[in-house]
């Protein structure tokens, strides 16, 4: 724990908000690997650049090669990956960014300190959940993850041998399997962001 540092106070969030002209939001997408978290991501990304706004996609194998390159699966370096993304997620969103993550996020607990650290300096949060069953996720498998799991050749796997923790409040439930497109995925999270204000 660091000592002898001092929070230095700057422009308040909706200072900013006011002069950036948008709302800060962190838009969590979660889901099994192959789920089509970072496929969606992107093209959420750029819908929302579309329009004028600011956007940032931050996704989980892209953090693993700087951020937390020093992580790997254990349960306690997940636990770190997430924190560690959580608080730059929320440094994008106090910037008035709309921060987009596409982590597997295997643990309820994580994703619930996520939206506490981002709530209790009162940025907005969402939860998307993006769902497929693991046959679905198994059966895409565009890495070839599932397959060296089943092998063995990798450990702590989500959904093979490790668990992961279906959302139970998100506030997006995706299900993209059974001949839904990423385009229908997009819309749905926009029509729910311009409901809601965000965009």
């Amino acid at each position: 724990m660091a000592t002898n540092i001092t929070w230095h106070e700057n422009l308040t969030h909706s200072e900013r908000s006011s002069l950036r002209k948008q709302k800060g939001l962190t838009i969590w997408l979660t889901g099994l690997s192959a789920s089509g978290k970072s496929t969606i991501a992107c093209a959420l990304e750029q819908a929302i650049l579309s329009k004028g706004l600011n956007s940032y996609r931050l996704d989980g194998d892209n953090v693993r090669f700087g951020l937390n390159k020093d992580l790997g699966f254990s349960e306690a370096d997940r636990n770190e990956n997430i924190r560690r993304i959580s608080e730059v997620a929320k440094l994008f969103n106090d910037s008035c960014c709309t921060t987009i993550t596409s982590f597997i996020s295997p643990y309820i607990q994580d994703r619930l300190l996520a939206r506490q650290l981002h709530e209790k300096d009162g940025l907005n949060f969402i939860e998307v959940y993006v769902d497929v069953p693991v046959e679905v996720a198994e059966q895409r498998d565009p890495k070839g993850l599932y397959k060296k799991a089943r092998e063995g050749l990798i450990k702590e796997f989500t959904g093979i041998s490790a668990p992961y923790e279906a959302p139970e409040n998100a506030e997006i439930h995706l299900k993209n399997y059974e001949g839904t497109s990423v385009e229908e995925c997009v819309e749905k999270i926009l029509k729910y962001l311009t409901e809601k204000n965000y965009v």
